[in-house]
This record gives structure tokens, C-alpha cells and sequence, in this order.
């Protein structure tokens, strides 16, 4: 009997110390992953990926919401060979007249931006985050500048689009597994602006975009101050 009572004090007090555990509202860390280029040289994701790390800061505004911001530096790689696209020899001959255009490129990237996140279930763990999970998937969307080191520096915007599943390893501690998309407004991160000579409008259209796949930790800071804002009511 005195060891079931011993047991049940136990329980009782890590729970306790479960629920008396502050909600944190920002979270640093950084990620690790790979990122693929898609563009005039390659249409499959899985082609040529190339190592990219990244720096990141969440600012969240509940168990579901989160600002996030993103700086990632890594490298786009892509090659003619074996694209199956071709183009004309000379602009003024018919298209059944046409060369493989051999070019290869391996450009360093850079990728910053803002985006917002949006838990499927209350992420969390203590008393402020009554009825949250330590285990949830989440999407992304946002906008963002991209920066490519060709022969030249090129500028684009872009818009992140991700979904990923986010597991809180400790009460301060996150692990969160990403593949997001990056649709740009540029179409010469590999170097070449529009090889094929398509005529095309819109602000995506014909453009390049990458992929990035990352593993990341990030470690909780700021705790809220309870007396202030108060979210158990």
C-alpha cells in the first residue's frame, strides 16, 4: 500500500511540473538539408541536390500560429544532359531543326524570408498549452528574396510553400522534418534567361524554383508572463 501512495505522489508531482511549465514565445535554431534546382535544365526534384543550411527564428503567437524567419545559404546544380529539351539552332528555322544545348552550372544561393505557420494540432507541452500535442504536422506559406551567384548576381522574390511534421523532443526543445518549394520570379538563377526563347507573362511563369528538404532544432526562449496574458480563460 505505502508503495502504491509513493507511486501516486510521484505521478502527481511530474505532473504538476508538466503543467506549471511556461509557454515560450520564440524559438531559435538552425537546419541542415538539401535543396534541388527545377528550372529550363531540370524538372525533377530529386535531381542534382546540393547541401543548404539555414538559420531560423519563430516568433509564436499560440499553440497553432508562427512567424518565421529564414536565412538559408547552399548551391543550385543542373545540367543539359539528359534534360530531353532542346532548342532552336537558329531562331529563324523551323523547330524540327534543333541542337542539345550542352551547359552545366553549379551557382551558390541564398534564400531569406518571412512566412507563416500553421500547426494541425496545438503544439506544446505544460499548463498554457492545455489539450496540445508533442507531435504535429504543420504548412508554410510566406514570401522571400532570393540571391544567385552566376557570372553575375541575380535578385528575385519568392513564395515558400512547405508542409513538414514538427516533434517536441523536450519542454524547450523542438525537431521539426521540412520539404518546401520556392516558386521565384526569376528565371536566370542557373545562369541562362529563357534558353528556349518561350514567350511568356505572368509573375511565375517560366520561371526557376528550387526545393528544399531540412531537418531543424530550434530551443524555446522568452517565457510568457502569465499575470500578463492570460490564455486558460
Amino acid at each position: 500500500m505505502r508503495n502504491v501512495v509513493t507511486a501516486t505522489l510521484l505521478l502527481l508531482a511530474t505532473s504538476i511540473q508538466a503543467q506549471t511549465e511556461p509557454e515560450y514565445r520564440l524559438e531559435i535554431g538552425g537546419g541542415i538539408g538539401m535543396v534541388s534546382y527545377q528550372g529550363d535544365f531540370n524538372g525533377n526534384i530529386f535531381k542534382n541536390p546540393q547541401p543548404m543550411a539555414t538559420l531560423l527564428a519563430k516568433y509564436k503567437f499560440d499553440p497553432r500560429r508562427a512567424l518565421a524567419l529564414n536565412v538559408s545559404y547552399g548551391q543550385l546544380k543542373g545540367s543539359s544532359k539528359n534534360a530531353k529539351t532542346y532548342y532552336p539552332a537558329d531562331a529563324s528555322v523551323p523547330t524540327s531543326t534543333t541542337m542539345p544545348l550542352s551547359y552545366d552550372f553549379k551557382n551558390t544561393v541564398v534564400d531569406a524570408g518571412l512566412r507563416l505557420e500553421y500547426n494541425f494540432w496545438p503544439y506544446g507541452t505544460g499548463f498554457e498549452y492545455r489539450g496540445a500535442k508533442r507531435l504535429t504536422p504543420y504548412v508554410a506559406i510566406g514570401l522571400g528574396v532570393t540571391i544567385a551567384k552566376a557570372d553575375k548576381t541575380i535578385f528575385g522574390a519568392n513564395m515558400p510553400i512547405g508542409v513538414g511534421i514538427k516533434y517536441k523532443i523536450a519542454d524547450r526543445l523542438n525537431l521539426a522534418a521540412e520539404w518546401a518549394t520556392h516558386i521565384t520570379t526569376s528565371d536566370g538563377l542557373d545562369g541562362i534567361k529563357d534558353p528556349y526563347g518561350i514567350q511568356s507573362s505572368g509573375l511565375f511563369k517560366n520561371t526557376d524554383c528550387y526545393s528544399q528538404f531540412r531537418l531543424s532544432l530550434s530551443y524555446d526562449l522568452w517565457a510568457k508572463c502569465r499575470t500578463c496574458h492570460n490564455d486558460r480563460n
